[in-house]
Parts: structure tokens; sequence; C-alpha cells
């Protein structure tokens, strides 16, 4: 027992390095992850005292409890048994394709990385890139709402500043849960996304399966509380107008919806505006070609990025201008079933879409490129001034958001029309302006969002029906 027993020492190594990693996960690692979630436990608590929504416990749950919690849900167990009915595939197939698809959609939500590093990115990106500005009662928005209901933030989609600009603003109010495109499903920005809580959609090469995996996770959240944030428009605007909605996810919170529970269900409109999109030319370029499928270049990304550091380092005024937020109307999901037992999820979308274009801030670029579309494209100064005092007033009338550089039509105009003859819009010709060649579709998409709160063009006609008569809303 005691004679000595000669071992190699790369075997030895191995044996000592096999005893290390058993000594940590069996003693030390079960004491740090408790210390560090006891850790997290307090912090969560101190913020949840300063946020008007508190984060949920369900947000906090780890992401290995929440995918087994969602394979195992009985809808979408029953879920893979049709889809290995109709697939003609073993069932124990169809779970994992539906496990697969709750690892590629629940989030790993970290209060660090969301409240600590994202917020200050946030942050720091807009106010790097815009003079930022809230609408009128934005504070007295959330307020108003009962704790107990489910939020779920309905927002215009002008650029993928949205995410950062909502974020930072909404920081001091509640931790936002987005739907993400598969965009997003990128290294690095993978692993961050779903740290800050977003959960990824598919929005091509969907199945049966996966729309029922993808509904019970929309609608487990939702029953929890967790504040969502959603697009309805599904991508971004091409035309600079806000379009109709797509009520995929509208579908799935309806339907799990219940009238009589305790738990109601508010929609916040939040509309957005620049007077810089920075992805303007490639959305206006994806409009006129039709291929939604556009791909943003690295190296434009980074020019701009660098031109932007280079404005601020010699203390210029970025020409990117303002960027505004404003809330509309909340619309309580009960109070609108209860009141239109007609409804339908299309005129519930339709609703929410028009709370938005009501919503949507007029800044200084939006109303000059609208003058100059009114105008046929050409206008001496004095009448462009003149123009665009009667686009003010007009929009007063209609109780338009407005944000316009010292309230004034004339800053508004000296301001815009800078940034426009910068960016290669609009020439200046004299004493007057006019589109410079082949900017017409760009000048358009500038001038569409206040066009369209003002009462141009005409709202889509909205068709077809799905009934809102709960619980047997069928998706389409």
């Amino acid at each position: 027992m005691f004679q000595r027993v000669e071992l190699p020492l790369w075997l030895l190594i191995l044996i000592v390095l096999f005893a290390a990693v058993a000594f940590l996960s069996h003693f030390l690692f079960p004491s740090v992850r408790w210390f560090l979630r006891r850790r997290m436990e307090r912090a969560v608590e101190e913020l949840n005292k300063r946020l008007e929504r508190p984060i949920q416990p369900f947000k906090l749950m780890r992401r290995h409890d929440q995918i087994i919690r969602l394979v195992y849900d009985p809808e979408v167990m029953q879920a893979v048994a049709d889809y290995a009915r109709d697939e003609k595939i073993p069932r124990s197939v169809a779970f994992e394709r539906a496990r697969a698809y709750a690892r590629e959609i629940v989030p790993s939500f970290s209060t660090a990385t969301y409240f600590g590093f994202a917020i200050k990115v946030a942050r720091g990106l807009s106010r790097l890139f815009y003079e930022v500005r809230l609408g009128p009662a934005e504070a007295r928005t959330l307020r108003g709402i009962d704790p107990k209901s489910a939020v779920v933030f309905v927002m215009n989609h002008r650029s993928n500043m949205d995410y950062v600009l909502v974020t930072w603003l909404a920081a001091d109010r509640s931790a936002l849960s987005y739907a993400v495109g598969e965009w997003a499903r990128v290294w690095p920005l993978r692993a961050l996304i779903r740290a800050m809580g977003a959960y990824f959609i598919r929005r091509r090469y969907s199945s049966a399966l996966y729309r029922a995996v993808l509904a019970r996770y929309v609608q487990m959240s939702i029953a929890e509380g967790v504040t969502q944030a959603i697009f309805p428009e599904g991508g971004l605007s091409l035309n600079g107008a806000v379009g109709p909605a797509k009520k995929g996810l509208l579908h799935y919170i309806v339907r799990d919806f219940e009238v009589a529970g305790e738990q109601d269900v508010v929609f916040v409109p939040v509309a957005l505006n620049y007077d810089r999109v920075l992805e303007d030319e490639v959305l206006v370029k994806a409009g006129q070609t039709g291929d939604r499928r556009f791909r943003l270049k690295l190296t434009e990304a980074a020019g701009w990025f660098f031109w932007i550091i280079g404005q601020k380092l010699m203390r210029r005024r970025s020409t990117y201008g303002h960027a505004a937020v404003c809330y509309g109307e909340p619309l309580s999901l009960r109070q609108y079933v209860t009141g239109q037992p007609g409804a339908s999820t299309e005129t519930l979308a339709a609703d929410l879409m028009g709370r938005i274009r009501a919503a949507v801030p007029i800044l200084p670029v939006p109303l000059v490129a609208a003058a100059l579309v009114r105008a046929g494209g050409a206008l001496p100064a004095p009448d462009l001034e003149a123009g665009v005092a009667g686009l003010v007033a007009e929009a007063r009338a209609k109780g338009a958001n407005l944000h316009l550089p010292g309230a004034s039509a004339e800053g508004s105009v000296r301001f815009a029309t800078e940034a426009l003859v910068r960016h290669g819009i609009v020439l200046r010709e004299g004493d007057g302006f006019r589109i410079a060649p082949g900017q017409e579709a760009m000048l358009g998409y500038y001038a569409a969002s206040a066009l369209q709160r003002l009462g141009e063009p005409g709202e889509t006609p909205v068709t077809g029906t799905v009934s809102l008569t709960l619980p047997e809303v069928t998706e389409t």
C-alpha cells in the first residue's frame, strides 16, 4: 500500500488538473455562484427602487431554466406532436428542433450589461450623433399605467439607432426586452444583444413549430409582466413614412389575453424621427430596387463614425442634427376588447399605427424638405421661410409635436438648409434653393414624415379581418 509508484510527468500533471477541476466544480464554484447571485439580487433590489417598472423575476431566471420551461410548456409539446405528425418524423426529432428554436429565441438578461454597459454606450452614441429631444409629458406616460399591467412599447422604425435611443431614454423607467431581427445574429453582437434581454425573430424560413415556440415565449414574458418593445412595421421604413403593421407579435399577445384576468396589457405608442438617418442612402436605394436584403458596408459605417469623432474633436456642430422621441396615447387591450366587441386584430394594429403617426415629431429637416416638395422642388429663400411658417401653423393646428430650433420657422430654415446643402440633397442658387439632380427620392424620404403627419399621403387601407374574440384568434 505504501510502495512508491512511478508515473510519467504528463500523467501526473493530468491527474492534478482533473483533481483541481473536481475540487473547483464541487466546492469552490457553487460558493462563488451563490456569492455572485446574492450580490446580483441585492443590486436588482436597489435598482428596482428607482425604476418605475421594476425588473420582473422571469427576466432574471437562468437562461437554461427559461429554455426548459419553454420547451416543456403544454402548448409547445402539443405543437411538437402536431409537427412530428405533419412532417412524418419521430417526435424526439421534432422535440430537439423545438429545443433548438428555444435556445435561439430565449435571451440571457444581465443587469450589469444592460444598466452598466449598454445604457452608457447608448447615451454616448445618442449624444455623439444627435441633439436628443423628448416630447411633452413623456415622463408622466408610464406613471399613469397600473403597475400590474404588462407594458408593450410599439414603435415606428426609422433607423437602427432606434434601439440605442429608446434604450437610453427608458433607462430610468424600465428594462426593455426587444424583438430583434436576424441581422443581429452575428458575432459579437449576438451575445451582447442577448445579455441586454432582447430575443431574436426569424423573418424568413420559419415553420409552424418555430412560430409556436416564439408565440409561447412572447406570451410567457407578457404574463410575467416583462416590458416589451416591438417594431410592428417589421423592418426599417424605406420611404420615410410610418407603414402598416405586420401583425405576428400582436396575434401572439392577443391570442393569450384573458379579458377577465387580473393583468391588463397596455400598448404605449412611441414615435421617433431624425434630421438625418444614418442609413438613408441604403434605405432609399432599397426602396427603389424593392430589395430589402440590403447590406451596409463596414467601411462606410466606420467612415461615418470617424467623421463624427473628428467633428467633435474640432468642436464643430454635427450635421446630423436632432433626434426626437414622443409617446402617443396608451391603449389598454382590455378596454379596447370590451369597448369594441366586433374589433379585429387588423383594426387594433391600424389603431396603434395611427397613434404612432399622430405622435411623430416634426423636425427642421423634414419640415423644410416638405416645403420644397410641396413647391415642386425649388423656392427663393423668402418663399421657403413663408412656406415653412405655413407648415408650422398647419402642424400646430393639428396638434403635431414640433421640435424646432428657437421654436421659429426662420431658425428651422437656416439649420435645415445648411444640413441639406452639406448632405448634397439641395443646391443653393443665388437667393434660393432647389433639389439637386437625382436627389428627388432622398428629399421625398425626409419630407414623408412631416407630410404624412399633415395628412399627405393618404393612409394605407386595411384589408381582411381576424377576430379578436378570445382565445380563437387565428394567424395569417
